[in-house]
């Protein structure tokens, strides 16, 4: 399901004369340094040719005050289907229900065997079912490895059309998932580039739900053991640490649908830069490796926004991660 609200915009190449400023006084926050923000938007324009396909996309990073300068703007408020991308608004739903005290995460439901769904994800791996599994286990499922199966989870505390009011009342115009006949069930629903920004910048800066609750959120996306075929390709393992990701996926008659979205923290753990990445009608529609051209994309892309706030920080930030090095046990 595809709404038709198509607003073509020029790609946003221009940096804004804060991000310059950037660059020649090194000011609070140096993420947006000039060069390495007109890269950013030369490096996006080149791949999404390469890649083929139809991009609709969204770069952000701080300027010198600290606010967000858009590097990339292309058909941003074009709504599509998110695919798994619209995990985190799920899971935005289901945390808005546990701040406002109607649920826990640690509160336990069953899983029983008639509510696995293959596809991305561990719980259809288990071959026998039954166990009783917390919030807290099947959220991290849902955003660590895309568990299908823990959406059905999440509509069995969170029903759809409350998850649509829920997104509703927190700003998000366009956002929706997709009821079905079932209350407790629903299709992933709709998106745009925009939306899915500003639910991560509202996340790093943990105005979208309570502060313990976007740290949860972000504490998940930013782990090693995460989605690694795109963005996050090209980094070692701190690096990948101070990235939050999610990717989302699907194959339909139209062509391959290859999205992106996340955000970058600086050095200090301050967000520094956002993107939206969502490409469809691509080729190769049964690729769901890191060789899909979408893919590749993604993954230069990451190394070359990266780069560019790879120094970053940004004092003036209210909210920031604690960026612990990865360290292995075993």
């Amino acid at each position: 399901m595809r709404g038709g609200i198509s607003r073509r915009a020029a790609l946003g190449a221009t940096v804004a004369a804060g991000a310059a400023a950037v660059g020649a006084t090194g000011g609070p926050a140096q993420a947006a340094e000039a060069g390495g923000t007109r890269r950013v938007a030369n490096v996006y324009e080149r791949q999404k040719v390469k890649a083929g396909g139809t991009w609709h996309s969204h770069v952000a990073a701080v300027d010198a005050a600290g606010a967000l300068t858009t590097l990339v703007e292309d058909d941003a408020d074009y709504v599509l289907n998110g695919y798994s991308v619209q995990k985190l608004f799920v899971a935005t739903a289901v945390l808005d229900k546990v701040d406002r005290g109607q649920l826990t995460l640690g509160q336990k439901l069953d899983l029983p065997a008639d509510i696995i769904l293959g596809g991305s994800g561990i719980y259809h791996l288990h071959g026998v079912w039954g166990d009783d599994i917390t919030i807290a286990n099947f959220l991290t499922a849902m955003l660590l490895v895309s568990d299908n199966t823990a959406v059905r989870m999440c509509g069995r505390v969170a029903p759809a059309l409350e998850i649509n009011d829920i997104l509703a009342a927190k700003g998000f115009v366009k956002t929706r998932v997709e009821p079905v006949a079932n209350p407790n069930r629903f299709f992933l629903g709709v998106t745009t580039p925009r939306e899915a920004h500003d639910l991560l910048w509202r996340l790093a800066n943990k105005t979208l739900l309570s502060p313990a609750s976007c740290d949860f959120l972000l504490r998940v996306t930013r782990w090693v053991n995460g989605y690694h075929d795109g963005v996050r390709r090209n980094m070692s393992s701190n690096e990948r640490s101070r990235v939050a990701t999610k990717y989302g996926a699907e194959n339909p008659t139209q062509g391959a649908s290859r999205h992106e979205v996340g955000i970058m923290f600086g050095t200090d753990g301050a967000p520094v830069l956002t993107y939206a990445f969502f490409a469809e009608k691509l080729a190769e529609p049964e690729n769901f490796g890191a060789t899909h051209p979408a893919v590749q994309a993604h993954a230069v892309l990451g190394r070359a926004m990266f780069d560019s706030i790879a120094a970053a920080t940004n004092p003036t930030a209210k909210a920031k991660q604690v960026l612990t090095p990865y360290r292995a046990l075993g």
